[in-house]
């Protein structure tokens, strides 16, 4: 399968799939880059996203495909500390409501405290966690998905700068006392870090953490803002509301599970056993939720559908095996009742979008 071939994260979890990352982060890693529109198919190789869906603000992607473009990202890049050179990019203003309400805190642990709760809003793989003590607080930093020692490295470096430069606008000075525990080996250019990180490092640690003294974190923000602080908090705690509703949605859970089965295999009845509810009850949830069961399996499907003609070079008939149509026919009628296209005009489309922005079209074979 080639999403198992091209994923940067390893093997490919189920919640990775459902899009709720923003993408202003990923066109960051474009800007940091300095590339041209005919130049973006390279970052979005892998992804199934188009140049258009990319540039719309309000564009969300899944935990892949932000990981598949950070990957594309390094290695585009001549820049071994490029990891470091984009965290300086990400300022408070890329978090959105986020990033305002840790600068308007009251003071860097209330800032540190509210990315522990609202990450989740904006990453929904990355989780902090805080371990406080009247000398000093921990804050360890965990991704909840497998990712290659490359990816891993890039985004705890990221994710340190973001920390470290939040507490130098609560503090008004750099956090010279913040002692930082990375988990990969010391990197080549480790002259660079001193320039983006004010504080101590270590490597090879067994988590990554940052410590920083308690009097520190006490230090009055100059810029704090009550109101600002209490409008910011209660749209993060509305966000945040609504990301766990979703999560648990049952429509949610009919997608991760169908995501962990052979595409096409997981029968209706067995996802309800699965919920421990019969398949009368599965229907009237997913009714509730505006959804059904075979518009969730159209959904993945024709995801899965759409990637393979875009980055394979499978024919249609073995796309229509792969995805357990055993009569490929069924599976071009169904092809055109999600895209009102055939396969074969799908990929000539792609292809011709593709030469249209310069980007070398795979040779498919006749459909």
């Amino acid at each position: 399968m080639i999403d198992s071939q091209v994923s940067a994260a390893g093997q490919l979890m189920p919640g990775e799939e459902v899009a709720n990352i923003p993408s202003n982060y990923s066109r960051l890693i474009g800007r940091e880059l300095e590339l041209q529109i005919k130049d973006l198919p390279k970052l979005l190789k892998f992804t199934g996203l188009s140049v258009e869906q990319f540039m719309r603000d309000d564009t969300l992607l899944t935990a892949r495909q932000q990981i598949q473009i950070l990957q594309n990202g390094l290695q585009l890049s001549s820049h071994a500390d490029f990891s470091l050179r984009l965290g300086r990019r990400l300022i408070p203003a890329t978090h959105g409501v986020m990033g305002f309400l840790a600068n308007s805190s009251p003071d860097l642990l209330r800032a540190l405290t509210a990315f522990q709760s609202f990450v989740p809003t904006r990453l929904s793989f990355v989780h902090l966690s805080l371990i406080t003590s009247p000398e000093r607080v921990e804050c360890y930093i965990d991704f909840d998905i497998p990712l290659n020692p490359e990816v891993h490295r890039a985004l705890s470096e990221c994710c340190m700068i973001v920390l470290s430069e939040c507490a130098e606008f609560i503090i008004d000075r750099p956090l010279t006392e913040a002692h930082i525990c990375f988990t990969h080996d010391q990197p080549d250019y480790l002259e660079r870090y001193g320039q983006f990180l004010a504080g101590t490092c270590e490597f090879s640690a067994p988590r990554l953490r940052v410590t920083i003294p308690m009097e520190v974190c006490r230090i009055p923000n100059a810029s704090a803002n009550l109101e600002n602080y209490l409008l910011a908090m209660q749209q993060c705690e509305a966000m945040l509301a609504g990301v766990t509703s979703h999560r648990s949605s049952c429509s949610y859970q009919i997608q991760k599970m169908m995501l962990s089965h052979p595409l096409g295999q997981l029968s209706e009845e067995e996802a309800a056993a699965a919920l421990f509810i019969n398949k009368r009850t599965l229907a009237r949830r997913l009714l509730k939720e505006g959804s059904s069961y075979s518009q969730i399996r159209d959904t993945v499907l024709s995801q899965q559908a759409s990637s393979y003609l875009r980055h394979s070079n499978m024919s249609v008939d073995a796309i229509a095996s792969l995805l357990n149509y055993h009569d490929s026919a069924n599976f071009r009628r169904a092809f055109k009742r999600w895209f009102n296209v055939s396969p074969r005009q799908y990929r000539l489309q792609v292809a011709s979008e593709a030469a249209t922005v310069g980007q070398p079209a795979l040779h498919s074979r006749p459909a």
